[in-house]
């Protein structure tokens, strides 16, 4: 299976990320090939709504940014993963920028059978706290009409030691290896 990861934390050694690297670990341990893209860390342009990507030309959007080799592995990728810390009850920005500008392929990525898992750290102790996340989360599987296969939302995570306190990471690892 062909997986990709979208991290969206601007912290490399973050929360999010020992999620990330727990489930990547089981993910490649099960066999599957793992493309890993750092949100935070790519230069990617926010949707402008031009719609010159449904002009039915060669590239699927006006922006020569970091987005054109992430459309290509999305749109090969049999499971995708968002990986984010909670950022005033969402997804970072920097994620959520990636996850807008999917529209460029949606053609070629909604309808079409993939899988899909959400990792989160929230420091909050508050289950709720991620309830916004969660939504945003499920209506784009809805919407994409991708299958959830999971989710990991470690709340009173504030550190990443609070994180490698818990089972979290585990849990994390067996979804990958389980996927």
């Amino acid at each position: 299976m062909k997986i990709v990861v979208l991290t969206g934390s601007p912290h490399r050694d973050g929360t999010s990320n020992v999620l990330a690297e727990a489930f990547i670990r089981g993910a490649q341990e099960a066999g599957h090939v793992v493309r890993r893209f750092d949100c935070a860390f790519m230069d990617v342009h926010p949707c402008t709504a031009c719609n010159q990507c449904r002009s039915g030309g060669e590239h699927p959007c006006v922006f020569q940014d970091d987005m054109r080799p992430l459309y290509d592995k999305l749109i090969e990728a049999d499971a995708v993963v968002y990986v984010t810390p909670v950022y005033y009850h969402g997804p970072t920005a920097q994620l959520k920028t990636v996850i807008d500008r999917f529209y460029g392929v949606n053609p070629k990525i909604c309808g079409v059978r993939k899988k899909a898992v959400l990792l989160a750290a929230a420091a909050s102790p508050h289950a709720w706290v991620t309830d916004g996340l969660t939504a945003l989360y499920r209506t784009d599987l809805r919407y994409l009409g991708w299958e959830d296969c999971g989710t990991v939302l470690a709340i009173g995570c504030a550190t990443r030691q609070d994180v490698e306190r818990t089972d979290y990471p585990q849990q994390a690892y067996e979804l990958g290896k389980a996927l």
